[in-house]
């Protein structure tokens, strides 16, 4: 089993004639994932060659839908047409929106994430500016590599697309149910607290990693909620312990004040929570190869 997608979920790609959203198409076609339809109204009634797979083009998320019954969109569109984009995906009903795009105003991204509150959160958001939702063999719908992890018992959401690859890396010998990249955004769709809830509702997630970083109060609030819904075994890394005071780093949201959003705050409310937090991703990946090796 896997949360989010699977191997009969039916993506469309919108942005998917452009240079990323050709490659990034390719990438996930050769990962066994289900590409049903591109969006561009410019080139609505085309198809696009790939190696093994013909997709056509439509106009809309909408018409996509209708023609081909896809229930996932991937957003692979400039910052300027993204809130667009999305609100297109959210009118149209569709059932999981990821969107990759980096650089999106946050004034958009609180626009689109209104509209998809407003319309009954029919549509689950995922991102902007993460890798994407990987379900290893069964569906990539994003950037994550497809080939450096398997199918295993182990859940894991990070704000953090490269620390996500890396965990990913670490834990291979024993592989994953599902991977979520929400994104570092100060505003993202999907919380760590969403993916927490539906990987301890997952049967075959056994053990779950958690990667924040610093910013915002995101991992305190994921605490709690660890604390009271959560039986499953988790283990966190924060990144951050050496960022200065009152500096952006990487992330928009990775930004400290005081002593409000450190890591070292982070760390405290999660091991308070109960779950175990390693100082290096290693060691992270390390304490839950030993939880899942103890379960076996």
């Amino acid at each position: 089993m896997a949360i989010l997608v699977n191997k009969d979920s039916r993506v469309v790609v919108q942005g998917m004639t452009g240079s990323e959203g050709r490659r990034h198409t390719q990438r996930m076609l050769d990962a066994g994932t289900r590409i049903v339809a591109g969006v561009n109204p410019a080139k609505a009634g085309q198809t696009v060659d790939f190696d093994g797979a013909s997709v056509p083009v439509f106009a809309s998320v909408a018409e996509a839908m209708a023609a081909t019954g896809a229930d996932v969109s991937v957003v692979f569109v400039p910052p300027k047409a993204a809130k667009g984009a999305v609100i297109e995906a959210i009118d149209a009903g569709i059932g999981l929106t990821v969107i990759i795009t980096e650089g999106i105003p946050v004034h958009d991204t609180a626009a689109f994430w209104a509209h998809a509150c407003a319309t009954g959160n029919r549509t689950r958001v995922v991102g902007p500016n993460c890798p994407g939702v990987i379900s290893p063999g069964q569906s990539n719908a994003g950037i994550t590599p497809a080939d450096i992890t398997g199918l295993g018992p182990i859940g894991l959401v990070s704000k953090s697309g490269t620390l996500t690859y890396q965990m990913m890396y670490e834990l291979r010998d024993i592989g994953f149910s599902t991977c979520v990249g929400i994104g570092g955004d100060p505003i993202v769709g999907t919380t760590h607290i969403d993916a927490l809830a539906a990987f301890e509702a997952d049967p075959d997630t056994a053990g779950i990693v958690m990667i924040g970083e610093i910013g915002g109060d995101a991992e305190e609030r994921a605490a709690d909620y660890i604390r009271d819904h959560v039986a499953k075994p988790v283990v966190g890394y924060v990144a951050g312990f050496t960022a200065p005071e009152g500096k952006t780093m990487g992330h928009a949201g990775a930004i400290v004040s005081g002593s409000a959003g450190t890591a070292t705050a982070k760390k405290d409310a999660l091991e308070a929570a109960g779950v175990t937090v390693g100082k290096t991703p290693s060691e992270t990946a390390d304490h839950m190869r030993t939880i899942i090796n103890n379960q076996r």
